[in-house]
């Protein structure tokens, strides 16, 4: 209603100076040019973009992200002086929720919709087939396999946005450098996740080529991956592996004492995990994820990109980060561990347990 306010204001003013220089002669129809294009300038700088954004699920992955785009698109839009209304909701992966919120986005006749994980993209698409309204997610790991783009290079219809591929030989490259005799390991994942589908069919592949035995455990919510977790540990497992998981992330704070006190580290693809006391993170930089997706919409509204065209942005899988509270916990010298991965990774931090990137600031 505010920016309505000051649309409205600006017009009355370019009306009232109009009409003064209709009253005013020769000089005062010269001196309305200048009138005219400050409340023209004003007019522009209350263009507002209405965004939704939903998010899939409260976790510190995803929350970094949302967190970024939304300072981004603030920092664009004083730049370009408009305005981004931006509608966030979490729908808690909620199928039902998901559809609600973005129907509610329809209704509101938002200009772009921001997609926070797999799930929530593909509703999207679904939903926008016939509106064609512009989409933009954020970390899909696999938008090929979901079909939500045609390729990387070239989209082909209104969606575009920026996956968090995970590498998953890298991390298996990982676990066998720090522990070469690892003869089992664990595979810790949901299998209604589409961003897991790939990453551990990868991890297979890598384990079988080498021969080394693997056990697989799932869940669909914090009891049963702890559930999980704790028959990994029975199985005798030497390493767990979780990709991009959105359902073990949301969990991982329920879970990474279970393996510290088996001695059983957990190598994850993201650093959020790692924050959550996994041992280790391998993977994009989230908040730099949440930044080039605002960067995306804001092409797209700003300067008339088109998404089909739009390539969906990659990213550099290298960072290793390791949780040097748990590294202690293991029996683990972080110096020691560091070594084992510096040779295979871009750099390797080290990031202390915490339920969010936030509380690492206080």
């Amino acid at each position: 209603m505010k920016n309505h306010q000051k649309f409205t204001s600006a017009a009355l003013a370019l009306t009232m100076t109009l009409s003064l220089a209709a009253c005013g002669g020769e000089s005062s129809v010269e001196s309305a040019a200048p009138a005219e294009s400050q409340a023209a300038e004003s007019q522009a700088a209350s263009t507002v973009y209405k965004i939704g954004i939903c998010n899939y699920v409260d976790d510190a992955s995803l929350n970094q992200i949302v967190d970024n785009i939304q300072q981004q698109l603030a920092a664009i839009g004083e730049k370009n002086g408009v305005t981004f209304d931006i509608d966030y909701d979490n729908c808690n992966a909620d199928d039902a929720v998901m559809e609600q919120i973005i129907a509610n986005f329809i209704a509101d006749d938002v200009n772009l919709m921001i997609g926070v994980a797999t799930p929530v993209a593909m509703k999207m698409q679904a939903a926008t087939e016939d509106n064609q309204i512009p989409v933009v997610f954020a970390a899909v790991s696999d938008p090929v396999s979901a079909g939500l783009v045609d390729s990387l290079e070239a989209p082909g219809a209104n969606l575009t946005g920026t996956s968090d591929y995970l590498d998953t030989n890298a991390v298996m490259d990982l676990i066998f450098a720090a522990d070469p005799n690892a003869s089992k390991i664990g595979l810790l994942y949901d299998q209604g996740q589409d961003s897991s589908a790939t990453p551990i069919a990868h991890a297979k592949e890598y384990l079988e080529s080498r021969n080394i035995e693997y056990v697989e455990r799932t869940g669909t919510n914090n009891e049963e991956v702890l559930l999980a977790a704790q028959a990994l540990v029975a199985d005798g497992v030497d390493a767990v592996f979780t990709p991009t998981d959105n359902t073990i992330m949301t969990a991982e704070l329920s879970i990474y004492e279970t393996f510290i006190d088996a001695g059983i580290p957990h190598y994850t693809g993201a650093d959020s995990f790692a924050l959550n006391g996994a041992f280790l993170g391998y993977g994009v930089d989230y908040a730099n994820l949440g930044v080039e997706t605002a960067d995306m919409v804001a092409d797209i509204l700003l300067n008339g990109a088109d998404p089909a065209s739009t390539p969906v942005k990659t990213f550099d899988n290298g960072t290793a980060t390791v949780n040097t509270e748990t590294c202690e916990a293991l029996g683990l010298d972080y110096d020691t561990v560091k070594a084992a991965f510096a040779p295979l990774c871009t750099q390797v931090l080290s990031i202390t347990t915490a339920e969010s990137f936030d509380d690492l600031n206080q």
